[in-house]
């Protein structure tokens, strides 16, 4: 029995940043950096610096784009990229090192590299973007950098792996970060294995570790021990699937001078889940600068066009690689990933074509660089052929991208493993139609060439995804059996449902959507109590009992009976959700709810033990048993406007007219009447840019926002009282993540216009 498409599955969601990519790193944009140091012999400081170890730093002035930054910590930093005797080294600049929380758009540290062994000046960045397309990675561009007025040359700004990283990308800053760098007593001749299991001692490990948190030794040496002798547990710490995609682009774009080969230049992030998450680092030497492989030797042009995508599968002292591709089914997986990968960023030649792009964009910056290690000449050529010789940079041979890249993909689509049928998944669907919280909710699909579907699905951020096996046995609301559906029944307990679907048969597996879990279907739920709105920056909104203007959150009881919250907790931190408990209170069916986030609990009335922050975090609902009932990660807020669902109780958050203990309407404080407006939206699907021309009559303020599937909403646009008349104001989405929106447009605080818009690869 063939089931129609439900309506209500949505849009595909793009989960691996929270927040999309700002000014500082739109990589459309060549930064300027000046700075400015008291000092004449500011170089012989930062060499005398690094010969000490002990990564201080000198301190001066930094002058971003025009923006001035006092009292920051500046330091060389690299390993092979850095020379006393090189004129344009890597830098790290600490711009709160004196002065708490100097940030630019909320990045603290910024890392400059001085493009060493690229003649492309492409590598990083567009290795960086290419990531970001498949699991948290890095944002990068490119910056112009000046000391003391002398121009060093362009660089690539690359993101900081930091706290701010973590807090954007996996919800918490609290949790584990680990970073793998050579250290001394690794073996003569080689750098060792990657995450062996050396004994308990923590000193056994710190050779190739660096905790950056507070914590993490045993942790991470726990996660090691699980891996190398409990492996079937170790998708309980590690985020298996994320892991897999990870090493898809290490083995595909050849970057060997990573885990995949050597113990550096990536770190591990502790997720909410409790299991880490490989982030890559350092990709200047990706798509085949870095040619030693320490199991295969010395790689020519020829081995690494033609390097298995299995390498190292089967070295006992790299479990990185082998304790993952020794299990039959997540090699299937890993394979998946990486055709998706190809298809995606090589077979259709997107890869080339943003290169391109990217050099158009630094070209005379390139030719004016008077550092480089590379010609203007080797610039222009490295994108499809090989430029130097055989000793260091800059005769080092570096092989062009597309002479890379290209021979290997005919080399990967011409294995077993690569040709191998897939199976076929489409029209997923979840049924009924409206489902509430605590409803058992069906699941169904159709696949064929599958012996085995299954159903990964979460209630909310925190967790990892389950997975529910489907069936096509008739006994499953699946249909009849055999008839190619598949189907199960699933317990619907928050708000928030997100869920992808793979199937495998004997020799392939296949994801839907192809990019799970990074991308995945998200269902709305209705019903249930939910974080209905907040004010983090409330001026003179609305005031408690003492005439108190303080942070508050509202909930909302929309599940059709009273609810006790005697025992609940609410929270600020993901990390420790029993922050504030609440008393016995009863909240009535359809009823609001304020709590003041102020951290005065003496006062009468529900006053939190916590306040909210403007800059943004998160606030998370739990009940006696600590199940998430909802939570909302949030930006920086504006002055007595609030964020809040919209629609009221069912709709994602929206910053709006602040509407405490009432209906959320979508809007600004203290708009004029708007007599009459018009919208148009072109062109649409588009790529980075794109128009919305606006006729008004009278004034506005005009608001753009996009929004995912799952709610979460990024506000690309706010334009303040704009005149009567027609208008074309052009969008930026240049880093906004590929996939389909709902662009809603409002004017005067009024909904006037709604787009659905598909924003393609740039």
């Amino acid at each position: 029995m063939k089931k129609t498409h439900s309506f209500l599955l949505l849009l595909l969601f793009l989960a691996a940043t929270k927040t999309f990519s700002q000014g500082f790193y739109n990589a459309s944009q060549v930064n300027l950096i000046e700075i400015t140091f008291e000092q004449s012999n500011w170089d012989q400081i930062l060499d005398n610096l690094v010969a000490a170890g002990n990564e201080e730093r000198l301190m001066g002035m930094v002058t971003i784009n025009g923006q001035i930054f006092d009292s920051v910590g500046v330091r060389y930093k690299g390993n092979s990229s850095y020379s006393a005797n090189r004129v344009k080294n890597p830098l790290n600049i600490k711009l709160d090192y004196l002065i708490d929380d100097q940030t630019i758009e909320g990045y603290g540290t910024i890392k400059l590299a001085n493009v060493f062994k690229d003649p492309s000046f492409v590598r990083e960045v567009m290795s960086y973007e290419i990531a970001r397309e498949y699991f948290p990675a890095p944002q990068a561009n490119y910056a112009n950098v000046y000391i003391n007025g002398t121009y060093l040359g362009l660089y690539t700004n690359d993101q900081d792996v930091d706290s701010y990283f973590a807090l954007s990308n996996f919800s918490t800053s609290g949790r584990v970060r680990v970073k793998g760098e050579i250290g001394e007593g690794l073996p003569p001749g080689g750098m060792g294995g990657v995450w062996q299991y050396s004994g308990t001692d923590s000193s056994a490990y710190e050779n190739k570790y660096v905790i950056e948190s507070n914590l993490g030794w045993q942790k991470l040496i726990g996660f090691l021990d699980t891996l190398n002798n409990n492996n079937a547990m170790v998708d309980q710490v590690l985020n298996v699937d994320r892991h897999l995609w990870f090493l898809a682009f290490s083995n595909l774009f050849v970057n060997l001078d990573g885990p995949i080969n050597n113990p550096q230049n990536y770190y591990l992030f502790e997720d909410l889940s409790g299991r880490f998450n490989p982030i890559p680092w350092d990709l200047n030497e990706c798509f085949g600068v870095f040619t030693n492989h320490q199991t295969l030797g010395n790689l020519g042009i020829t081995q690494m066009q033609q390097f298995s995508p299995f390498a190292n599968s089967t070295a006992a002292n790299f479990p990185v690689v082998s304790k993952i591709l020794n299990n039959t089914l997540l090699k299937k997986m890993y394979v998946a990933h990486m055709k998706t990968i190809l298809n995606e960023q090589i077979t259709n030649g997107a890869y080339l074509s943003r290169a391109l792009e990217l050099q158009a964009i630094i070209d005379a910056y390139v030719l004016a660089d008077p550092n480089k290690f590379y010609t203007y000449a080797n610039f222009i050529a490295n994108i499809n052929t090989a430029v130097g010789g055989s000793g260091p940079p800059p005769n080092q041979q570096i092989v062009g991208i597309t002479q890379l890249m290209e021979a290997r993909k005919t080399y990967l689509f011409g294995l077993a493993e690569f040709t191998a049928a897939q199976p076929t998944l489409n029209s997923p669907q979840i049924l009924p139609q409206i489902i509430h919280i605590g409803d058992l909710a069906q699941v169904n699909i159709n696949a064929s060439d599958a012996t085995e579907v299954w159903f990964a699905y979460r209630s909310n951020e925190l967790p990892a995804f389950q997975t529910l096996r489907l069936y096509d046995d008739g006994l499953h609301n699946d249909g009849q059996a055999n008839d190619g559906v598949f189907g199960n029944d699933v317990l619907i307990e928050s708000s928030l449902f997100e869920y992808y679907f793979f199937a495998v048969n004997s020799q392939a597996a296949a994801f839907l959507p192809e990019r799970a879990a990074n991308t995945f279907y998200a269902h709305q739920i209705t019903g249930g109590l939910v974080i209905n709105e907040f004010m983090a920056d409330n001026n003179s909104i609305i005031a408690d009992q003492d005439g108190d203007y303080d942070d508050w959150i509202e909930l909302y009881n929309n599940s059709g009976q009273d609810i006790q919250l005697g025992g609940y907790f609410l929270s600020d931190n993901l990390n420790n959700p029993q922050k504030w408990i609440f008393p016995d209170t009863l909240l009535p069916d359809g009823a609001y709810l304020i709590v003041w986030a102020d951290e005065d609990e003496d006062q009468q009335g529900l006053h939190a033990s916590f306040k909210l922050s403007k800059a943004g975090e998160n606030i998370v609902l739990t009940d006696n048993s600590l199940n998430t009932i909802d939570m909302v990660s949030f930006g920086a807020q504006q002055t007595d406007l609030s964020t809040g669902r919209y629609p009221n109780a069912t709709g994602p958050f929206i910053m709006m007219t602040p509407s405490p203990e009432s209906l959320n309407l979508n809007g600004f404080v203290g708009q004029p009447e708007i007599v009459n407006v018009e919208t148009r939206l072109f062109p649409n699907p588009f790529d980075e840019t794109f128009v919305l021309e606006v006729y008004l009559e009278g004034e506005a303020d005009i608001q753009v926002e996009l929004i995912g599937a799952s709610g979460i909403s990024q506000i690309i646009m706010l334009n303040s009282h704009l005149g009567a008349g027609t208008h074309q104001l052009q969008l930026n989405a240049l880093n906004v993540p590929s996939g389909l929106y709902l662009c809603r447009v409002t004017a005067g605080g009024k909904n006037v216009g709604n787009y659905k818009v598909l924003k393609m690869k740039s």
